[in-house]
């Protein structure tokens, strides 16, 4: 099969195209047929750094949407010929960016009717991401206030549309030339976080969502209200943000997203009903992954980059 792969860290331009045995499913475990793979920061990060992944030669990708091709021993959600999209496993699972894939059966739910591959591609990381913080964790309930910065980034245009799922009420920070995009998406308010300190402009805040860490984590607490949370999404190093949120009488939980058939059924649930819909940048075909790479890397992106397999 074709995949892309590197054999060592560095910029864009070490990822390669090769070709890798097809892989076969063990116990538990779906074989999926790639249809297209989403693209996420932690991706660039994997690629330059090694990060949890250590040293290559390695596979990036955690974002798969495509059809079953063979099921292991004990599955019993799916059967070949299912359309199905997920996240891999995070970190270990890595391995998308291929024209097949193994993954546990439960990292995978069925793909939305209305959505095509390239769109469905888009959704599981960044999508569950947003989920965990603000259902699981945060615990965010009708009524209540919440603070999303970048929210036209991949976790943030998800987290708008879940929280207005939910009946909250949506502050969003991003640059002027996004603000329309958040309020097609349900956004109530939005800052222009290069003109606004947004630090100043917005209070009493039940939850914020911070997917940036370092200052603007720590000057986001003082916008929550006493007992308010703030859920990073970057949880190595955050111990004084920590500190300091005790300080204050707030909370500020780090968290990693993982792999859940229970997340990704609810999200597709909300994709069928229209509540949720990605907002796909750009795709590039799978040959292209240092070109899609160098696009991420600009930061300038609305919504998300996936790659076309097939």
């Amino acid at each position: 099969m074709r995949a892309i792969s590197q054999n060592t860290l560095g910029g864009p331009e070490v990822l390669t195209e090769v070709e890798l045995p097809k892989p076969t499913p063990a116990q538990s475990q779906l074989l999926v047929r790639v249809h297209a793979a989403g693209l996420n920061p932690t991706d660039w990060k994997h690629r330059s750094s090694g990060l949890w992944l250590g040293q290559p030669p390695f596979v990036l990708g955690w974002d798969v949407s495509g059809v079953v091709e063979a099921v292991g021993v004990g599955v019993t959600l799916f059967k070949p010929g299912d359309e199905v999209f997920g996240m891999l496993p995070y970190p270990h699972g890595a391995g998308s960016f291929a024209e097949y894939v193994t993954g546990p059966a439960r990292a995978f739910a069925a793909k939305p009717a209305n959505l095509d591959h390239v769109q469905a591609a888009a959704v599981p990381l960044a999508a569950l991401t947003a989920w965990q913080a603000l259902v699981d964790t945060a615990r965010l309930r009708s009524g209540q206030r919440v603070l999303i910065h970048a929210a036209a980034g991949g976790v943030g245009h998800f987290a708008v549309q879940i929280a207005k799922s939910l009946g909250a009420h949506v502050i969003g920070t991003a640059s002027a030339g996004k603000h329309d995009l958040l309020r097609s998406l349900g956004a109530d308010e939005v800052v222009d976080y290069r003109e606004t300190d947004f630090a100043e402009a917005v209070r009493d805040v039940d939850v914020v969502l911070d997917p940036l860490a370092g200052e603007t984590a720590m000057r986001s607490l003082r916008t929550l209200r006493k007992d308010g949370i703030l859920v990073t999404i970057l949880p190595v190093g955050q111990e004084a943000l920590i500190a300091e949120a005790e300080r204050v009488g707030v909370r500020a939980v780090p968290m990693l997203v993982e792999a859940d058939h229970a997340g990704m059924t609810a999200i597709a649930e909300l994709i069928e009903k229209g509540e949720l819909r990605p907002v796909v940048a750009e795709s590039f075909p799978l040959a292209e992954a240092a070109k899609a790479h160098a696009r991420g890397e600009t930061g300038r992106t609305a919504g998300k980059l996936v790659l076309v397999v097939r």
